[in-house]
């Protein structure tokens, strides 16, 4: 946190020099995390977002080969978080 001050006067002066304006009631400072596009950013890394863990999780059964590529198609989005993914989806991959 100690270069925090530093980072943003360098973020905020980047988006100075390209004219480009943030509207200051939309950011958000000195946070530990932060959600963004289904992922938690933090000093630790990046991790997949529990409320995204849990669609998954809550994903109806899949009852036709197009229901089955949708969700292989948001359970791949995450396929950098789950060891072995290939293999996990191999079986329903073959059913389509």
């Amino acid at each position: 946190m100690r270069k925090h001050p530093s980072h943003l006067r360098v973020v905020l002066q980047t988006l100075k020099d390209h004219q480009l304006f943030a509207k200051f009631n939309k950011c958000e400072f000195w946070l530990q995390s932060v959600a963004f596009l289904g992922h938690i950013v933090s000093s630790e890394g990046i991790r997949v977002d529990s409320q995204k863990i849990e669609a998954v999780n809550q994903w109806p059964r899949p009852t036709s080969a197009t229901d089955i590529r949708s969700f292989l198609g948001l359970a791949g989005y995450y396929r950098w978080f789950v060891e072995g993914f290939s293999s996990i989806a191999s079986p329903l991959t073959k059913l389509t």
